[in-house]
């Protein structure tokens, strides 16, 4: 099994900052990219910010120069600071993991269960 557990979702004021920490435990051989997607009421799923095994980095235009995503490959786990927050951010955020349960596995993407965030005055 492989689970994927989000923290630090909540209330915040348009402005102000909030940081995503997403872990991934159980039979994990290894993880070849991590992202954090959102879903707005009445919205589709959306990618925010994406980051494979190197270090490039992928993030939605909306987001850019207000959200930075990294990881820490020894923790298996993935964050995303959110800076300058607005309304329209505000949304159920949900950690992804492209991960590989052995060696010989193909890479099967596995989700947490969400973390909201919202941000109004």
């Amino acid at each position: 099994q492989v689970q994927l557990v989000e923290s630090g979702g909540g209330l915040v004021e348009p402005g102000g900052s909030l940081r995503l920490s997403c872990a991934a435990s159980g039979s994990i051989f290894r993880i070849n990219a991590m992202g954090w997607y959102r879903q707005a009421p009445g919205k589709q799923r959306e990618l925010v910010a994406r980051i494979p095994s190197g270090d490039s980095t992928v993030y939605a235009d909306s987001v850019k120069g207000r959200f930075t995503i990294s990881r820490d490959n020894a923790k298996n786990a993935v964050y995303l600071q959110m800076n300058s927050l607005k309304p329209e951010d505000t949304a159920v955020y949900y950690c992804n993991g492209q991960i590989q349960r052995s060696m010989m596995s193909v890479t099967f993407s596995y989700w947490g269960q969400g973390t909201q965030v919202t941000v109004s005055s």
